[in-house]
């Protein structure tokens, strides 16, 4: 069991940085103790692309073995089967990862289905696992921030009934939008007690709202949230650290404040700042933090030992 919700604020209340980060290394050992850190080579990539498939295939050819598929318009659910099934048809090994919470429930409603049913059928149709995009879970910032953004409640029923019906999802949390420390501590507790009982993240990543909004949070200030993350989220085996958010300084800091992962090489992450993160450039600072670099799969299964 992790730590308890008072820790938790304790510790985000707390100046010894350094202190924080030395015990969720410690977790992370526990859970990691092969010394090993991951990476994915994956694609960002409209369902809407009218050159979907020639994109699919020149991501591949550049040693893809993933999508992370978003919508840029409304897209119907017979849309998704039939891509879906192209997708598998055409490249049987590249693992699906998409849509979010909002968009599922979207696709339930348009087809007047239960959102049992819309998920089924995107299983059964190739969708491997369900994305994550979410703002803290406190409605009234919620509706601020994103108001086209299912409520929190909504959220969780999605990732619960997804989880149920055997697709893993990843969790996430944007935070530094105004929230309060006891609202991030809120949303931890959400995802927390959703896996103790379902067990169906596989990963959760803490990401910094670079915005007007609020002040940006400071490295500092990520760090901290992504070592309380570790401690109080010990029943997700990875925790995923962020460079097109962060940089990779501060993504190589990270593996020494509980991150075992440092997300893509491809991945185009909507809240990310410019430039890129090469295949080269992540084994490099995995390796001089001390680890092993390995690459693995959306579904976080080792491809190659690098």
């Amino acid at each position: 069991m992790g730590i308890t919700r008072q820790q938790v604020l304790d510790c985000f209340a707390s100046d010894d940085l350094i202190g924080i980060g030395m015990e969720a290394d410690a977790v992370r050992r526990t859970l990691h103790p092969e010394g090993v850190v991951t990476y994915t080579i994956d694609r960002s990539l409209s369902a809407s692309d009218p050159a979907f498939y020639d994109t699919v295939r020149l991501s591949v050819d550049m040693g893809a073995t993933g999508l992370s598929l978003h919508n840029d318009t409304p897209l119907t659910l017979d849309h998704y089967e039939t891509l879906f099934a192209g997708i598998k048809q055409r490249f049987p090994a590249v693992r699906l990862h998409g849509l979010s919470a909002t968009e599922i429930l979207a696709l339930a409603t348009t087809s007047s289905i239960s959102l049992a049913d819309a998920i089924t059928r995107l299983r059964d149709a190739g969708l491997d696992s369900v994305a994550s995009n979410a703002v803290i879970f406190n409605d009234e910032i919620r509706n601020r921030i994103s108001p086209n953004k299912c409520s929190t409640a909504d959220w969780l029923t999605v990732h619960r009934t997804a989880h149920q019906l055997g697709l893993s999802t990843t969790a996430t949390m944007i935070f530094g939008v105004g929230e309060t420390m006891a609202q991030r501590v809120d949303h931890l507790e959400h995802l927390r007690n959703l896996q103790q009982e379902t067990g169906g993240f596989t990963s959760f990543t803490p990401l910094a709202h670079p915005s007007n909004i609020a002040d940006e949070p400071t490295a500092v200030e990520y760090l901290k949230a992504l070592a309380v993350s570790r401690l109080y989220l010990d029943n997700i085996e990875n925790l995923q650290g962020s460079w097109s958010t962060q940089g990779l300084k501060v993504l190589q800091m990270g593996l020494r404040f509980g991150g075992n992962d440092v997300g893509s090489v491809l991945l185009e992450e909507r809240f990310g700042k410019p430039g890129g993160a090469t295949e080269e450039e992540l084994r490099r600072i995995i390796r001089e933090a001390g680890f092993k670099p390995a690459q693995r799969d959306t579904l976080y299964r080792t491809l190659f030992l690098n």
